[in-house]
């Protein structure tokens, strides 16, 4: 059994060595990093995949475990329904259980601001025959017989599904190198290997490997990782506390999320609980740098996120690591092979006793487990998939807010057009890379 989540104590799967070529090289052991090489492989390419740690071993086996449509952002939406068929291909293709059900997602509406909320994104899933729907209190109370505390109504999505990260991800992973993909962890890229500035390859800790074609899927580190190379994002990363309860009786079979607890059902008989509406942020350069364009977010929710003065040592935003690299030389992601947060232990208390109030009748609560991650996060809530204009060769891939683990097989195979040519199939204008410094206005959409 995976011990969850994954982490440097986790042994390695993948030793390699790597090869001296490969056709694309992707940068990144997460979801869509893993989901992109699979896709490129599909469409008969060399590809190589390198981790300067675990695969899944930052926040793709941290993330709560949900594969939503609900509440999404409109422009990722149709993006989000696709990902929702190749999730149901993907199990299918491994013998391993990922804990993929569609036993639907529900959000309590706490009062009747918040219900008109959820009645207006039903425009959105209307557009894109997604089967949400908003019921009534007395239709919610029926649902959760158990739930203490009054509520609005709900907004319930049948399609939607779950899944254990900590396992669907390397069993995604065991799939594409079943198709010829080869994966290298413990392998740190320092920098992009460039001739006359276009991408010919990738530098790493055990030497320079040739490419025409470079993915960065780089999660938490992909800005400190473009600023070495002169491109400025204004990515930050936010902690998210979980937990994992015992098993207890069932109360909800797919995920919902409440005023103060977001949970779903585990294979395991437990729960994954989390505050569903706070993140912490660490104070750094790249917040600073990043300010005005978080502006608008933060005036829209200026408590929705803890703030403190510094990120512990070698964090990606810590205010000791360095910004700036040869190629020669050790860089941040070889220091801190996985990102590793320690959970806040006053929030996990907490989300424990909260969870115990919204459902007295299941006792006292016991955890299993806690553990925090690093969600990268953009200012508009949506992230970077484009190619990178000023860096030929390059595509880009992150900044997926917190929504990648979902959405991740879908921007994988975005990602994987990106780099052949083929047809992407989508819209990608909102997420373009040029959003940033061509004068756009931070446009929050009604993600829910």
């Amino acid at each position: 059994m995976i011990r969850f989540p994954i982490s440097l104590d986790t042994p390695v799967t993948f030793p390699g060595p790597p090869p001296a070529r490969a056709d694309v090289i992707v940068i990144g052991g997460g979801v869509i990093g893993v989901c992109t090489a699979l896709y490129l492989a599909r469409a008969g390419h060399e590809v190589l995949l390198l981790e300067k740690g675990r695969i899944a071993g930052e926040q793709s086996s941290r993330n709560w475990g949900w594969i939503r449509q609900q509440g999404r952002d409109p422009d990722e939406l149709p993006i989000m329904v696709e990902a929702i068929g190749l999730w149901k291909s993907l199990a299918a293709q491994t013998n391993i259980d990922i804990g993929l059900r569609q036993e639907g997602i529900s959000y309590l509406a706490s009062d009747a601001q918040q219900l008109a909320r959820f009645e207006a994104w039903l425009t959105h899933a209307h557009a894109h025959n997604v089967d949400t729907k908003v019921v009534s209190p007395a239709e919610t109370r029926k649902m959760f017989p158990n739930l203490a505390g009054d509520y609005a109504g709900a907004m319930i999505t049948s399609s939607d599904m779950r899944a254990e990260p900590w396992v669907a991800v390397p069993a995604i992973a065991g799939i594409a190198v079943r198709e010829s993909v080869q994966i290298v962890e413990n392998c740190a890229v320092r920098s992009l290997d460039l001739e006359a500035g276009r991408v010919v390859g990738v530098v790493t800790e055990a030497g320079r490997i040739a490419a025409s074609s470079v993915v960065l899927a780089g999660g938490a580190w992909s800005s400190l990782f473009l600023r070495n190379h002169g491109v400025s994002i204004p990515q930050l990363s936010v902690r998210e506390n979980v937990a994992a309860t015992e098993p207890l009786a069932d109360i909800c079979a797919g995920a919902t999320a409440g005023r103060d607890v977001a949970l779903r059902r585990r294979l395991d008989g437990g729960y994954t609980l989390a505050p569903p509406d706070l993140t912490e942020l660490y104070v750094g350069p790249d917040a600073f740098r990043a300010l005005p364009k978080f502006l608008p977010r933060l005036r829209h929710s200026p408590f929705g996120q803890m703030i403190y003065p510094a990120a512990p040592p070698g964090f990606p935003d810590a205010w000791g690591t360095a910004r700036s690299w040869e190629p020669d030389q050790e860089t941040p992601f070889e220091r801190m092979r996985v990102l590793d947060p320690t959970p806040n232990r006053r929030r996990i208390e907490k989300l424990r006793r909260d969870f115990e109030e919204m459902f007295p009748a299941l006792g006292p609560v016991r955890l299993k487990a806690a553990w925090a991650g690093m969600i990268d996060t953009m200012p508009d809530i949506v992230p970077i998939v484009d190619q990178c204009a000023s860096l030929p060769g390059l595509v880009i891939g992150t900044g997926m807010s917190g929504h990648g683990f979902g959405i991740g097989p879908a921007m994988g195979k975005i990602l994987a057009a990106l780099v052949t040519g083929d047809a992407v199939g989508h819209d990608l204008g909102r997420f373009r890379l040029s959003r940033f410094t061509d004068g756009s206005a931070m446009r929050l959409g009604p993600s829910l």
